[in-house]
């Protein structure tokens, strides 16, 4: 656990030493924003339902986030109860108003990656930018030390296994014509 512990915070400095400024600090906190509650992929879940077309990929989707919030944050963080990096490390000032969950995984990074993995499946295209996304949500939660490396890596094994579980399960629902228009 040590060696974990003394490469997380070696990435945390080097990302703090070697990205921060104030453009940096604006773009990281607005990035950070979109991933908190899951805001930005639910709107994008709701998106997909008004859409007769896309509505299997909303529930799916919707269902993923259900399932990574159930698993990640109410289960996870509350068994390991790993205190926040900005804690741990308190001489570093934090920009963003401090969250007071437990660390691991990072919830954030859950949500974007098990979002970014089911819209992939069904749609590459839109899949690439929901990745790039993810990544950026991911990566803003390091800049704005609120987690550590080892947190968003479980995130993203996390909605990784998630998305694979939660896209089984729904193959396996047949939709009838009544349902799809709900």
């Amino acid at each position: 656990m040590n060696l974990i512990g003394n490469i997380d915070i070696n990435i945390l400095n080097f990302i703090r030493e070697n990205f921060s400024n104030p453009f940096m600090d604006k773009l990281m906190v607005g990035i950070t924003t979109l991933g908190d509650s899951g805001f930005i992929w639910i709107v994008i879940g709701i998106l997909y339902l008004l859409n007769n077309k896309y509505r299997k990929i909303g529930i799916v989707l919707l269902v993923g986030l259900l399932l990574t919030t159930i698993l990640g944050e109410g289960i996870i963080k509350n068994i390991v109860q790993r205190p926040r990096a900005f804690i741990t490390y308190p001489d570093i000032n934090i920009i963003i108003n401090p969250p007071t969950s437990y660390s691991f995984p990072s919830g954030h990074t859950a949500s974007s990656f098990v979002s970014a993995f089911i819209i992939a499946y069904y749609n590459k295209k839109f899949g690439i930018v929901a990745f790039i996304l993810a990544t950026l949500i991911g990566f803003s939660r390091l800049y704005l030390f609120v987690h550590y490396p080892s947190d968003i890596l479980v995130g993203i094994l996390l909605g990784c296994i998630v998305a694979i579980i939660t896209i089984s399960l729904m193959k396996n629902i047949k939709f009838t014509k009544k349902e799809k228009l709900m």
